[in-house]
């Protein structure tokens, strides 16, 4: 057994209240940013995520003092940790729960319950459950604390208005973040055009806070064997529950039965079908960011045609 393996075994014994001695690891699918494996003693599994922690420079006082870098690995966990928390309390769709997460043997981790899933199961329970999620509420919109939108940063500080938060902590954060990675020209010509207009995507509407999984395309959910849903890898926030019905579109993955349960337990407005290309920009220019190729493409037609809906 690795040290850190071994250490993170105790970190589990000690946060579970039972020891645990995590003989055996086995990798797992994960996603793009961290290592996912299950650890296993032949009684318990868990699921664990780790990213490497990095050391201090030579030269430098290390004292257990983290650098920069290892200190937003700890804090992408915390996050993470914080928002499944978040959605626990909606009783509404299952998400894993939390055991621990900290740094062992220069290893960022956080460490989940084990829920084996399968990617066919009730998906109108899903629909049902993602509804009720959406009726827990806030004051304001956004959060309490900053997250991570796959490895960007996503600002969360709290405002009264839906469409200056958009504007400013979403759209104007990652056009940004484009403009620095080289994605300038018409891009962020399109871009400032359609900032300047978003009030013309919500008349008549005015959405209401609603608690967000902010990250829900078709790999963020499961179903364990009696059919029952799980969400996982969130990007929680407090926003128009329309996001997370766009992003579920966006790449595919959910049944009919999600989008026709959801509906009847909380019909959506007529407009939706035009905000659904504006809240997915979102995550087409945050993918540029991320991955480049064409994606930045993708966004300047989305762009196109959203200010031809608004001309």
């Amino acid at each position: 057994m690795s040290v850190f393996h071994a250490e993170l075994a105790a970190a589990i014994g000690r946060a579970s209240g039972t020891p645990f001695t995590g003989q055996e690891a086995r990798a797992m699918r994960g996603g793009d940013i961290s290592e996912a494996f299950t650890l296993a003693d032949g009684v318990r599994t868990f699921f664990v995520k780790a990213q490497p922690a990095p050391r201090p420079p030579a030269g430098r006082a290390s004292g257990g003092v983290p650098l920069a870098g290892a200190v937003t690995r700890i804090e992408m966990f915390e996050a993470e940790a914080a928002g499944l928390a978040e959605l626990a309390t909606a009783n509404a769709a299952r998400v894993p729960q939390v055991i621990c997460h900290g740094v062992a043997a220069g290893q960022a981790y956080l460490v989940l319950e084990y829920l084996p899933l399968q990617s066919h199961g009730d998906a109108a329970q899903l629909g049902r459950q993602l509804a009720q999620q959406h009726r827990v509420s806030a004051a304001q919109f956004g959060g309490a604390r900053d997250n991570w939108i796959g490895a960007t940063p996503q600002p969360n500080a709290w405002m009264d208005d839906w469409v200056e938060f958009w504007r400013a902590r979403r759209l104007g954060f990652q056009l940004k973040l484009a403009a620095q990675n080289g994605y300038g020209s018409v891009l962020q010509r399109d871009g400032e055009a359609l900032m300047a207009r978003l009030d013309g995507f919500f008349t008549g509407y005015r959405p209401q806070p609603a608690l967000l999984h902010g990250d829900l395309w078709g790999g963020n959910h499961g179903f364990l064997a009696d059919g029952s849903p799980v969400i996982f890898d969130p990007a929680v926030y407090f926003g128009d529950r329309e996001c997370d019905l766009a992003m579920s579109e966006l790449f595919g993955g959910f049944a009919p039965p999600f989008y026709a349960a959801y509906r009847e337990a909380w019909p959506l407005d007529g407009g939706y079908a035009v905000r659904r290309t504006l809240y997915n920009l979102y995550h087409i220019l945050n993918h540029a960011n991320l991955f480049g190729g064409g994606y930045a493409a993708q966004a300047q037609r989305m762009l196109a045609q959203l200010l031809a809906e608004i001309r």
